[in-house]
């Protein structure tokens, strides 16, 4: 049996404690399942992703992206303080 040293936040270490005492198993059993998995699969046994942006965050983009195309949609200024004066109004 060979030993492996994980450094982690302790705070995601007692959350996965948590979790997996909760399921029936320590760390060890965990990670060894997670390798067991990937080398089966030939890789990580999940999809990884980048955070997904929320609907509002995805209809701000797509809105500057049409002002970009289209600049009479949006509003130009050449004064700061007359702009954050319309912002705040």
């Amino acid at each position: 049996m060979a030993n492996v040293s994980i450094r982690m936040d302790d705070n995601l270490k007692k959350q996965a404690e948590d979790l997996f005492n909760d399921l029936g198993m320590n760390l060890t059993t965990a990670f060894t399942i997670f390798v067991k998995q990937a080398i089966r699969e030939q890789g990580i046994p999940f999809e990884v992703t980048r955070e997904t942006p929320n609907s509002e965050t995805i209809s701000a983009i797509n809105e500057v992206q049409q002002m970009k195309q289209n600049p009479s949609l949006g509003k130009a200024y050449t004064d700061v303080d007359k702009m954050m004066e319309e912002l705040l109004a």
